[in-house]
């Protein structure tokens, strides 16, 4: 069963896809996490969703995406679907 989880705005990705979820407070905290993103973005691999602040950050196979929705109601819906798979 393909499962999903909404990142905000209009932005959903399949659940295989996930690779982790942070707070985006690790992006100030954390040198190796600021050179990540980095790499993304020079790559383009890295996409804002919806015009608010973001508050996490969602790394999947593919993309970086910057979520407006906190990295704890994420999780919880990540935990939700792999409860349930």
């Amino acid at each position: 069963m393909v499962m999903y989880i909404h990142l905000g705005g209009e932005k959903i990705i399949r659940s295989a896809e996930l690779v982790a979820i942070f707070d985006i407070s690790i992006e100030k905290s954390s040198k190796i996490s600021k050179q990540f993103v980095s790499h993304a973005m020079q790559e383009k691999n890295v996409e804002f969703i919806g015009e608010e602040e973001a508050k996490s950050i969602v790394v999947t196979k593919s993309t970086v995406y910057y979520s407006p929705i906190s990295s704890s109601t994420l999780k919880k819906r990540a935990n939700v679907f792999f409860a349930n798979a």
